[in-house]
C-alpha cells in the first residue's frame, strides 16, 4: 500500500526521490541525508542523486545491494515486491526514480506502485 511521504522541508517533490527514500532508509532528516549525498557526491563528482553516490551512502549505512529477479522483468512492480517483502526496510531502484519501502508498504511522494524495479537495497540484520 502506498503511503504519501515527503520529508523535503520545502515540500518539493521533484528531483530529490533519491535523498526522500534515504531519509525512510535511515531514519535521518532530509537535511541530514541531503548534506551527506552532496559531499558523497562531490568525492565521487556527480551528482547526488546518482545511482552509485546514493548507493554509496546506503552502503556505508549497513545495506546490501540485491538484484531483483529476472522471471518477468516488465511486470514485476513496486507493489508486487511490496507484497513480496512485508517485512523488512528496502530501498528499490527504479528507471529515473527511488523509492522507500517499509513492511510491505511503499512511501513515496507519490504513488509509484505501478513502476518497475531494477535492483534494490535492504539491511540484513
Amino acid at each position: 500500500m502506498w503511503h504519501p511521504y515527503n520529508p523535503n522541508p520545502e515540500g518539493i517533490r521533484v528531483g530529490d526521490c533519491a535523498v526522500r527514500a534515504c531519509c525512510k532508509a535511515t531514519g535521518k532528516p532530509w537535511e541530514s541525508v541531503f548534506c551527506a549525498l552532496s559531499i558523497e557526491g562531490y568525492m565521487r563528482g556527480d551528482m547526488p542523486t546518482a545511482n552509485h553516490v546514493w548507493g554509496a551512502y546506503l552502503r556505508r549505512c549497513g545495506y546490501k545491494r540485491r538484484i531483483i529477479p529476472d522471471e518477468c522483468p516488465d511486470c514485476y512492480t513496486v507493489a508486487d515486491f511490496a507484497a513480496d517483502h512485508p517485512h523488512g526496510l528496502y530501498v528499490l531502484a527504479i528507471s529515473g526514480h527511488v523509492v522507500a519501502l517499509e513492511d510491505g508498504d511503499w512511501w513515496d511522494s507519490w504513488d509509484s506502485g505501478k513502476e518497475i524495479p531494477i535492483y534494490y537495497w535492504t539491511r540484513e540484520e
